[in-house]
């Protein structure tokens, strides 16, 4: 991410007077984490890129009015992230969501394949959590957001924000707690 509010202040400066290195070095910082988080929402790469492209172009139109009240990055995940549960909404699964079924829990003869399927199990787990306590746990775990950014980004105070992933992790203690000699046996 880029550094401070200022600093992103002096950055959106240069976007608005059309500086294509300032704009490129934006994409570069926040691009990979912003489909990520919005992957991780929706659970469909393309649809993830698209939001991420929206909300750029969203911050392109902004430059010129941008005032240095938040990071960059915070106003992106935001961005990003009202847009992954509009189109939620728009599909009806905002958190209404079925589990997906488990992959095969058989062992794989490698220690990637073994990986991969931890992987596959953890990601099911959390596509079965509510869409507040998934992307909570998406912004601090996966994404490295403090939980005051990742707060504003969702809308939400501290207090509810740690309530959130409280009760997520909980959840998926219980979700994954038959399989923890799969999840962390030998390799």
């Amino acid at each position: 991410m880029t550094g401070d509010v200022q600093s992103d202040a002096v950055l959106m400066q240069r976007v608005a007077a059309g500086d294509n290195r300032a704009c490129r070095d934006l994409v570069a910082a926040h691009l990979a984490r912003l489909v990520a988080l919005a992957g991780r929402m929706l659970g469909d790469r393309a649809a993830a890129e698209d939001v991420a492209q929206e909300a750029f172009f969203r911050l392109w139109r902004q430059a010129g009015r941008w005032q240095a009240k938040a990071r960059i990055g915070t106003w992106l995940y935001r961005v990003a992230h009202n847009l992954c549960i509009d189109r939620l909404r728009a599909q009806g699964k905002l958190s209404d969501r079925e589990v997906p079924d488990r992959p095969d829990p058989a062992p794989g003869p490698f220690a990637a394949r073994h990986q991969s399927q931890v992987a596959a199990r953890v990601e099911a787990a959390l596509a079965g959590l509510p869409e507040r306590q998934r992307t909570a746990l998406a912004l601090v775990h996966f994404e490295e957001v403090g939980n005051s950014e990742a707060a504003e980004i969702m809308g939400v105070s501290v207090e509810a924000l740690e309530s959130l992933l409280s009760r997520g992790r909980r959840r998926l203690r219980q979700d994954l707690a038959g399989e923890r000699d799969d999840l962390v046996g030998e390799i």
